[in-house]
């Protein structure tokens, strides 16, 4: 079978699979087709995927022969019935690209969709780069931030050190929190889930605590919404910690909705003037009403930076770790024999999968289908 790797559309400067994936499926017996330069941006060139045992060709030589395409973002080419599609596509959000690709007859796979289950820890493409959005995050805080992140004592007098409110402690704020720690500042962390507080006294943060959230165990480890009076309760504490907040960490996002607002404009007003905003959640809305995705605002002296995809900033390990998700993926739908084998009673296929035999066959995606008609 030819599993077909696809060049990202620009600004995106990650590829499904680097040649070290490539190689571990041609050693399986898979034949693999690279788009000409689909590794460039990731410091993989053509020659390397030669080497790993690809051939390479273009995107429309790659669409009219693999049974199997994978690309990160939906392709901009007409792709083949019958054709396996493998991506991060958000399809909560796009869910008449999804009804369009049911209609033409592909069976699509969106990685963002997956249970958050321990068994599907080895693929989970969503806490792979997460890990890496957390990290930069902090990173580009301190390029802005105009002052110290650390505490410093000198000659010519002392520094305070700089304090950091990360809202979120899912796998891009716990580790937004390491990082702010092992630069020198002292952390403060809300997240709805009373049970990261643990997780978040650990890496040397202080937990914010608010009574009364919604249950999330149920939500296959996804943030739920809350009731109106824990969002008031919620939005009080909140407003507290950002008035001595000098950088604040954003990633509150709920799958299929538009991200909750959780800094108001008088919350602002009360940070002091040099201070700055990195909200992840941009590409859904974001985190505070000013959040424009892709760019730096500035507000009342607050510089607020709206970037969903701070992974692409780090494209070599960002695509080394989406690669290996891929494969680990890739090894539930192959049969012994190194054949296609969609197996429906496997909770992680089933789970992941979009479309097939042309309809929609997610619950959620149909659902959302339905109410916009």
């Amino acid at each position: 079978m030819i599993i077909g790797v696809l060049r990202e559309p620009a600004p995106e400067t990650r590829v499904s699979l680097l040649p070290e994936g490539v190689a571990a499926l041609t050693r399986k017996g898979q034949t693999v087709w690279v788009e000409s330069s689909a590794g460039q941006q990731s410091f993989a060139s053509d020659e390397d995927y030669r080497n790993a045992g690809a051939q390479i060709g273009s995107a429309t030589e790659i669409l009219d022969s693999a049974a199997l395409v994978l690309s990160m973002h939906p392709p901009r080419q007409s792709i083949k019935t019958g054709t396996v599609l493998i991506g991060v596509f958000q399809p909560l959000y796009q869910q008449q690209l999804m009804a369009a690709w049911a209609a033409s007859g592909l069976t699509v796979f969106s990685l963002d969709m997956l249970p958050r289950t321990t068994r599907a820890q080895a693929m989970d493409v969503l806490s792979s780069q997460a890990n890496i959005a957390g990290y930069k995050a902090v990173l580009l805080a301190a390029q802005l931030y105009p002052r110290y992140f650390p505490m410093f004592m000198t000659a010519a007098g002392s520094v305070a050190p700089a304090k950091v409110l990360v809202l979120g402690a899912g796998v891009a704020g716990l580790q937004a929190v390491a990082t702010a720690r092992r630069l020198g500042a002292v952390v403060e962390v809300f997240d709805t889930r009373p049970a990261v507080k643990e997780e978040v006294q650990s890496l040397g943060a202080k937990f914010i605590e608010v009574e009364g959230a919604a249950d999330a165990s149920r939500a296959g480890g996804y943030a739920v919404e809350q009731s109106e009076a824990y969002l008031q309760r919620q939005q009080q504490r909140i407003s507290d910690s950002i008035a001595k907040a000098d950088v604040v960490i954003t990633t509150a996002q709920i799958p299929g909705k538009k991200a909750p607002v959780l800094i108001q404009e008088d919350m602002l007003r009360r940070m002091r003037s040099g201070s700055v905003v990195i909200d992840l959640a941009a590409a859904t809305g974001g985190n505070t009403p000013f959040t424009q995705n892709n760019e730096a605002v500035h507000f009342n002296g607050v510089s607020i930076v709206g970037n969903s995809n701070l992974a692409a900033s780090m494209p070599a390990d960002a695509s080394k770790l989406y690669g290996k998700n891929i494969t680990n993926f890739l090894s539930l739908l192959f049969n012994k024999e190194g054949g296609l084998h969609l197996n429906w009673e496997d909770d992680l296929v089933k789970g992941a999968c979009i479309a097939h035999e042309g309809a929609v066959v997610n619950e959620r995606v149909k659902s959302l289908i339905s109410e916009a008609v």
